[in-house]
């Protein structure tokens, strides 16, 4: 999930473009990138594309950015996007875990009456300062709670704090990371808006991944590459998780010694996860 690329849901022109891009997901937005006017066209649009399952021939992961749960949209969303076959719905705007639980027992009423299949897993947004306060909360406050997104710019720009200054951005990314790590589940970076500032980008990416970020979110096909390029792990590192699980099968999982340090349960767990992670590239390359 090293990548996540934005498609407004009411420019058909650009899903094959996406869909056939480097990016590991492709989120589908309802939401800020379609207008009002244009909220039942963009519905169709992605509506249509999913129900031929052109994304699972081409081997995408998909999410559906929808409307907000207190927005006129909203119930419109869902009553197309759950019959559909996608594998999470991001969720904006919630800023508690009061706000979450209510949505999904409007989400659980449409599902009722539908054919019987797996519950959605949800991407929530953090993108207010409430939210963040409550980030923790929100993320354990449902089990369908897949993962939690920062939002930069809704956190930051009203607010006026600067997001050119990396300390502001570290200090979010921080917080957003405790509160997915403490429910378990993944946390993904926020997109990043200057199209052509890769330096910029780089930087935001490189501090989420130090953070142990999943990916970044990317609004333009051209940072797709800066995304994969960042959160891959290097040879180096697939090498060194290797070493790590080789002598825990062969000493057995409590401490012991591998390249000059001691490793424990932490660091092997963290071994497994970057040869999992270096597997699933492998198998999209």
């Amino acid at each position: 999930m090293r990548s996540k690329l934005f498609v407004p849901g009411n420019r058909p022109a650009l899903f094959a473009k996406a869909l056939a891009s480097a990016a590991d997901l492709v989120s589908f937005d309802l939401e800020d990138a379609v207008a009002d006017a244009d909220k039942d066209e963009a519905r169709t649009q992605v509506s249509t594309l999913l129900r031929s399952g052109t994304h699972r021939t081409a081997g995408k992961q998909v999410i559906v950015r929808v409307n907000g749960w207190d927005t006129s949209a909203w119930e419109a969303d869902l009553r197309t996007v759950l019959p559909l076959d996608i594998d999470l719905v991001n969720l904006p705007k919630v800023e508690s875990p009061v706000q979450l639980l209510q949505a999904i027992a409007e989400i659980e009423a449409i599902e009722a009456r539908l054919p019987a299949r797996a519950p959605v897993g949800l991407l929530v947004n953090i993108e207010t300062p409430r939210a963040l306060r409550h980030a923790d909360a929100i993320a354990r406050a449902h089990p369908r709670v897949r993962g939690l997104q920062l939002g930069l710019g809704d956190l930051f720009e009203p607010h006026g704090i600067r997001r050119s200054d990396l300390r502001n951005v570290h200090a979010a990314q921080y917080a957003l990371r405790m509160a997915a790590a403490e429910a378990g589940v993944f946390a993904y970076d926020a997109a990043f808006p200057g199209l052509d500032d890769e330096a910029g980008f780089l930087a935001e990416a490189e501090s989420a991944r130090a953070l142990g970020y999943a990916g970044k979110s990317c609004v333009h096909p051209r940072q797709v590459a800066w995304a994969n390029t960042v959160f891959a792990p290097s040879h180096e590192e697939i090498e060194a998780a290797r070493r790590t699980v080789d002598a825990a099968a062969r000493t057995g999982e409590g401490a012991f010694a591998v390249d000059g340090r001691m490793v424990d349960a932490p660091f092997l767990a963290r071994a497994r996860s970057v040869l999992a992670i270096a597997h699933r590239k492998e198998g999209t390359a």
